[in-house]
């Protein structure tokens, strides 16, 4: 990929993960601003829809966002509340929200999945909706700190709409900078106004992140950044901004804390969120993911087991066993425990609609049944590879490892 292509793709990805980020939007207004934003500490349907975001119950939660929105017609807070329900509900659906997914970079390079057609046509609808009614609150007070950071959560989400559903780079990063321009005017007039430094931390961490070819691309069309500032951004709205903001904080913090492999707090904070948010199976998922990379293998392996219990108990509002499954079968894999790896891998392959996610596992468990020396079993995991869709890179690994059985590195 080249930088500048590069540069287009991660940066989208910055409002996308900003859009998981400051999805909710609750913000207060300074002394004596008016109208006051609708947020979870001074509305009921809007706390109660907040609980059920956070659980992954997207439909509750747009249930409540519903009637919020209804009584307070004229706040774009409001909208993009449930504007923030529908896009999330949708990501869900595509299986676009596990954040092993964004720990590479390889989801810059995975197939859209189909998308549903009104929930397009309901997200444009109500991103206008939201636009229009910050729109006209700039155009009495430019300086409306509130409307400026209501219209950038907009362009932040709508950048996460077309960034990972619909994969359209270009279109996205325009409104991910958007997005960005709006906060830093936000942090500009109301420096306490910590709630923004979440979009603008986060774009600050990712550009920071770029190769040195891809920073001087990026510097070409004004775009800065500092991983450090960035981090330290993100950690200020962890424990500063209102309750939702920071809770959205820590999800892009904790993201980034194991990209930089400081898994210590990144376990901290997500511990803190798993307290919080106890029928959310992809934040269980984010700790166990977390002991992993952090060397606690056998702790990775007991962490991954309690999600697939509870999946199977019920205990999550919802779940992708695969997710578990795969990331169990990882950490098994790493402590020499073949055997058991490719019944993880079996599990993943067998519960997931992924055909990206199934392929790997399959050929996963191919690799362990190789080196389990049940070679007839490999084969069959190989071809299984294959005929999923010959035109992979798992597909490739697979015709090499049907030549040569896999070895452990």
């Amino acid at each position: 990929m080249k930088p500048y292509s590069r540069v287009i793709c991660l940066l989208t990805f910055c409002c996308c993960i900003a859009g998981t980020v400051a999805v909710c939007a609750d913000t207060a207004a300074p002394a004596g601003a008016t109208p006051v934003p609708t947020r979870s500490d001074n509305d009921a349907a809007t706390r109660k829809g907040f609980d059920y975001f956070y659980n992954l119950e997207y439909d509750k939660a747009i249930r409540e966002f519903e009637p919020a929105q209804q009584a307070h017609p004229d706040d774009p807070f409001a909208v993009n509340h449930l504007l923030s329900g529908v896009i999330f509900k949708e990501l869900l659906r595509i299986g676009a929200l596990d954040t092993e997914a964004y720990a590479g970079d390889t989801f810059l390079d995975k197939r859209a999945a189909p998308l549903d057609p009104k929930v397009r046509e309901r997200v444009k609808q109500l991103t206008d909706q939201s636009l229009a009614l910050s729109q006209a609150r700039l155009d009495k007070n430019p300086n409306d700190v509130d409307a400026l950071y209501a219209r950038g959560i907009t362009r932040g989400l709508r950048a996460t709409y077309m960034g990972i559903a619909e994969k359209t780079w270009f279109a996205a990063l325009r409104s991910a900078l958007a997005a960005r321009h709006d906060h830093e005017r936000v942090l500009e007039l109301d420096p306490k106004y910590l709630d923004a430094k979440v979009v603008v931390g986060t774009h600050l961490y990712i550009v920071g992140s770029l190769s040195w070819p891809a920073k001087v691309a990026a510097s070409v069309v004004g775009i800065s950044g500092s991983k450090q500032k960035g981090l330290d951004d993100l950690r200020e709205a962890v424990a500063g901004a209102h309750s939702e903001v920071a809770d959205d904080a820590k999800i892009v913090l904790a993201l980034f804390l194991r990209r930089e492999q400081k898994y210590d707090e990144a376990l901290k904070v997500v511990a803190s969120m798993q307290a919080a948010f106890s029928r959310n199976f992809l934040v269980a998922a984010e700790y166990a993911h977390l002991m992993n990379a952090a060397g606690h293998g056998q702790d990775a392996i007991a962490a991954y087991r309690k999600v697939l219990a509870g999946c199977h108990s019920n205990a999550y509002s919802y779940c992708h066993i695969e997710v578990p499954a795969y990331g169990l079968g990882e950490a098994l894999r790493g402590q020499h425990e073949f055997a058991d790896a490719a019944e993880a891998y079996d599990l993943a392959a067998n519960s997931g609609k992924d055909i990206e996610l199934r392929q790997k596992a399959t050929l996963a468990a191919g690799q362990m049944y190789d080196m389990l020396e049940k070679r007839d079993t490999a084969l069959e995991k190989y071809r299984a590879v294959i005929a999923e869709n010959s035109g992979s890179p798992s597909a490739d690994l697979a015709r090499r490892y049907m030549k040569q059985a896999y070895k452990s590195p």
